[in-house]
């Protein structure tokens, strides 16, 4: 029972859509109906306003954070990738968006860093650095996922090493069109409208 409050809960707060509440707070309208159509980061920036899609990041990171380190410091170590994987969960396929949310990538982030600070770190730099050699958000989302679970191995645990892995294929799987993108030469780079 305890097991299923915290994913409940972690659930519920991963669902929160931070980029269409930032762009609405901003005056920007409806995320939904710019760009990508996503709620992330990536396509908050393509309204042109750094401070919302820095906005959108931290909050987005955060509530993967707060998921698992209030999960911690209330049940136990146990808890802590439970609550991560349901605050991802709820980022992909929120209840308050009918199931339609982003591709979860701040929040893996968020969630790294809470789960093991090297990890996240580790995670952290792999995608500033595919981001500035390649310029393409989604590159370095999938080259930050294909790697977080050798961090992981590395730094953290297997059981972790296993959560990680199956949340890196949560991001591939919301990357789908991307890759098609990237693929044949279509993917619009970071910052640039589609």
């Amino acid at each position: 029972m305890t097991y299923l409050l915290v994913a409940i809960s972690a659930y519920i707060l991963g669902s929160v859509p931070f980029g269409l509440l930032v762009t609405r707070m901003f005056g920007l309208g409806d995320i939904r109906q710019i760009g990508s159509g996503n709620i992330g980061t990536t396509n908050v920036l393509r309204t042109g306003n750094k401070l919302a899609a820095f906005l959108t990041l931290v909050l987005d990171a955060g509530k993967g954070a707060i998921a698992v380190l209030l999960a911690r410091a209330l049940v136990g170590e146990d808890s802590a990738g439970v609550a991560g994987l349901f605050a991802m969960l709820g980022h992909l396929y929120p209840v308050f968006l009918k199931f339609k949310g982003g591709k979860g990538v701040a929040t893996f982030l968020g969630v790294l860093l809470a789960l093991s600070p090297p990890v996240g770190a580790a995670a952290c730099a792999t995608w500033l650095a595919a981001a500035l050699i390649a310029q393409y958000s989604s590159l370095s989302a999938l080259a930050t996922a294909a790697l977080a679970p050798v961090y992981a191995l590395a730094f953290y645990h297997r059981h972790g090493a296993i959560l990680v892995l199956f949340l890196a294929a949560l991001i591939f799987y919301k990357h789908g069109a991307n890759i098609s993108r990237l693929l044949n030469g279509t993917e619009p780079k970071i910052g640039k409208k589609n």
